[in-house]
C-alpha cells in the first residue's frame, strides 16, 4: 500500500472524527510501517507520522490533541474543530 500525506491525514481525521477507534488507527499505522511504501522524497516525514501514530494506544504516549496538531503540521495542513449539535 502507498503511503501518502493525504491517507495518513484521513485516518488520522477519521479517528478524531469518532469514525474508527484507537485501535483501527494504531493497526493501520503499524500495518502502515511493516508494509507501507512511503514516496522516497517524503519517507521521513510519512515514517515519523505514522510511526507516532502507531503508539496511540499506549498509555505512556496516548494521543493528545497537541499531538494531532503536530501530526498534521508534520504532514502540512492544519486541524480545525467544528462542533455540531449531537
Amino acid at each position: 500500500m502507498k503511503i501518502t500525506r493525504q491517507k495518513v491525514a484521513r485516518k488520522l481525521a477519521d479517528y478524531l472524527d469518532g469514525k474508527i477507534p484507537v485501535e483501527a488507527l494504531v493497526e493501520w499505522a503499524e500495518g502502515a510501517m511493516a508494509d507501507g511504501i512511503f514516496p522516497p522524497e517524503e519517507s521521513e516525514i510519512l515514517a515519523q507520522a505514522v510511526a507516532r501514530l502507531g503508539l496511540a494506544d499506549v498509555r505512556a504516549f496516548g494521543l493528545t490533541w497537541e499531538d494531532c496538531q503536530d501530526v498534521f503540521r508534520t504532514l502540512g495542513l492544519s486541524a480545525k474543530i467544528e462542533l455540531i449539535a449531537a
